[in-house]
């Protein structure tokens, strides 16, 4: 059977959920609902670098996207996704189609809808000052940093393509949305 030239790029997590900060993943290994959809389509899946393994490692705790907004970790997310640029443009220049982007609703990093957010600094969690302030966040419509970062990179080389996301606590909507752009 020929290839059909059809290509997803996803969030890192979604096939390795071991990259997630440690007690944040829902899932075992690969979120299977999503991937065996991709695969029983014959799509093919372009995992992108998760930027927060990249930069802080396994043993990091968690953020929000107010922690990642530096300008810092806006380079490190343009410099890990450039090679994926690449891959794309040469992709697309084979007459391959690259159907979408699938992030991770809730990310500080790879959120398409919305994103963690807190009025977060490098406080520490023993000091009863900070406790409640940094176990205070909130869930906004915004994107995450590694998203906002992957947009512009596209849209500097034209490049358009689809984006959704996989909110986890509604797997249903989120496989409903991803075959929309399929």
């Amino acid at each position: 059977m020929k290839r059909n030239k059809k290509i997803v790029l996803v969030a890192h997590c979604i096939l390795n959920c071991n990259s997630k900060v440690e007690g944040l993943s829902q899932y075992r290994g690969a979120l299977s609902e999503i991937v065996n959809l991709l695969v029983e389509r014959g799509i093919g899946i372009i995992q992108l670098p998760c930027p927060e393994l990249t930069m802080y490692g396994i043993k990091r705790w968690g953020h929000v996207r107010e922690q990642f907004d530096t300008p810092y970790f806006r380079k490190h997310c343009r410099q890990i996704f450039e090679p994926y640029l690449q891959q794309i443009k040469g992709y697309l220049a084979s007459n391959y189609q690259i159907l979408g982007l699938i992030g991770i609703d809730g990310s500080p990093s790879c959120g398409v809808n919305k994103t963690c957010s807190g009025n977060w600094g490098g406080e520490l969690l023993e000091a009863s000052v900070n406790k409640e302030k940094i176990t205070t966040w909130e869930m906004i419509q915004a994107r995450g940093v590694f998203i906002e970062e992957i947009i512009l990179s596209l849209k500097e080389s034209q490049i358009e393509i689809s984006l959704t996301a996989i909110d986890e606590d509604n797997l249903k909507k989120s496989k409903e949305k991803i075959i929309n752009i399929l």
